[in-house]
Order: structure tokens, then sequence, then C-alpha cells
């Protein structure tokens, strides 16, 4: 017994409305900015100022002048902005000097917050 069959030639093809036949399209993702957090030093009574300014040098990488100038505005104003990060950076920053000031056994605090 021989059994014949048909080829479907290409003008029959996708005539059958139960294939799926979809348009691929790019979706552009939608990327916003991330959050941004402040870093502040608070201002206490016992933290040496010079301990300061080497925290602002070692983990802000600010220089001497710029260290100076937001130790200064802590110690006058009670709070200064080390600088503005993503939260993972910011969360670390703050984590560092906390850690670091507790080694030198200084009551200096960091945090952060939302920009």
């Amino acid at each position: 017994m021989t059994h014949i069959f048909k080829m479907q030639n290409d003008d029959e093809k996708g005539t059958d409305d139960d294939i799926g036949t979809g348009l691929a399209t790019k979706v552009k993702p939608k990327t916003k900015k991330p959050s941004l957090y402040r870093v502040l030093l608070l201002n206490d009574d016992f933290t040496p100022m010079e301990f300061v300014v080497h925290v602002l040098e070692r983990y802000f990488s600010k220089t001497g002048e710029q260290a100076t100038q937001i130790m200064l505005h802590v110690h006058n104003n009670g709070v200064g902005e080390c600088g503005v990060f993503t939260y993972e950076v910011a969360e670390t920053k703050v984590t560092q000097v906390m850690d670091f000031a507790q080694k030198h056994q200084h009551p200096l605090q960091c945090v952060m917050e939302k920009k």
C-alpha cells in the first residue's frame, strides 16, 4: 500500500487562524534613576576635630581643606553632609564610619537620609 502525502505550499501556509502569529516588538524597559541618600555626620562634644577631618578624608575622599570646612560646619550647626550616594553606597559608608569611630572609642554618629 502506498501513502501519498500532500506538501503544503507557501501559498497555503498560515491560513489557519489557530496558529499564533504575533508581532515581535522590542519593549524599551522603563528605568528610573536610583534614589539618592545624604550621608550626614552629627556633632558631639567628645570626638576630636582632627578625627572627623581624618574620617572625611579617608571615607569620603575629601581634601584637607574640604574636610576641615565640613567638620567646622558640623561643629557649628550640629550636622553636616559628607556626600550623596545610592542606597548601597551610603549604607556602606555609614557602617564604615561607625565601625571606625567605635574602634577608636569615639561617639561620632553617622547617618543617612533620603534626599
